[in-house]
């Protein structure tokens, strides 16, 4: 590779697909799929399509907190989608999202199947559907709806930058580690000084928003994702480790975030979740790591 100090963009780019460290093989300069391959669909009436990655987590904590609510409609299959092994350029998948990340989600119980791609799309979608999990009054509303997008626009900044080059780039560079190291600090004061007068995202109500940022900005400060928390001193942020703290010891976040997961203690793992009782039933093949 080029010397960071010494590189100068061409004229016209053309794509080094051997450039692009850890995940070069499923980084691409156009969209459409790669094979076909259909979907799976179970026996409820919402199909997820996903990966326990940070965007991941956010729709199976969302759907197992609305049947913790008592919402049986929000029942659903969750089927397993490895992007590692390009699952997500199947035409099946494409068809669903178009853009090729995951999660997706299909809703069969419409009269004509929806189908609902972006996490926070998703989020807004199911709270929306199942009137639940989002403030009705239109100031809460309006603020909690703020957190989320807050949270869409904020994220790529910490994964696909921060993220990619303290840990996934083939080499590292001081000037782009420094640049979204410092956004990331300034995110999570954002975050901090919020939470010291609030008890969730939204006051004293737990909402999407709560779910939407847990996954990302919570792994971040709890050392599950980059291992990067000493380096950002994250021990700094009291109230937002307070509330990372808070929101995973609710029992339907612990049982979201094991959902499509396949790294990790065997027991944090289940592979696919199509009923409430795989929980309890896991067998040994969901729990081995996939080849």
């Amino acid at each position: 590779m080029t010397d960071a100090s010494s590189y100068t963009p061409p004229k016209v780019w053309t794509w080094d697909a051997e450039s692009g460290g850890t995940w070069a093989s499923i980084n691409r300069p156009v969209a459409g799929p790669t094979h076909d391959k259909e979907l799976p669909v179970g026996r409820h009436p919402l199909q997820l399509y996903s990966l326990a990655t940070p965007n991941g987590v956010k729709v199976t904590v969302m759907l197992e907190e609305l049947l913790a609510l008592g919402h049986t409609g929000a029942e659903y299959d969750a089927h397993l989608i490895e992007i590692g092994k390009g699952d997500q350029f199947g035409s099946g998948f494409v068809g669903v999202n178009p853009n090729s990340k995951i999660p997706a989600l299909m809703d069969h119980s419409t009269e004509k199947p929806t189908r609902v791609f972006e996490s926070g799309a998703i989020l807004l979608y199911l709270a929306d559907k199942f009137d639940a999990l989002l403030p009705t009054d239109p100031a809460m509303r309006a603020e909690c709806l703020s957190w989320l997008f807050w949270q869409m626009g904020s994220a790529p900044y910490l994964g696909g930058g921060f993220g990619h080059f303290y840990k996934y780039a083939p080499e590292k560079f001081e000037y782009p580690i420094d640049r979204f190291a410092m956004e990331v600090k300034r995110q999570l004061d954002v975050l901090d000084r919020h939470l010291a007068s609030s008890q969730y995202m939204c006051g004293d109500d737990y909402t999407i928003a709560d779910i939407a940022i847990w996954p990302w900005y919570g792994a971040l400060v709890s050392n599950t994702v980059y291992e990067a928390a000493e380096f950002l001193s994250t021990h700094e942020y009291k109230n937002l480790n307070r509330w990372t703290q808070q929101i995973a010891g609710r029992e339907a976040v612990k049982r979201g975030r094991m959902v499509n997961r396949t790294w990790g203690p065997p027991e944090e793992q289940l592979h696919e979740r199509h009923d409430a009782s795989d929980f309890q039933l896991r067998t040994q093949d969901k729990l081995e790591p996939a080849a």
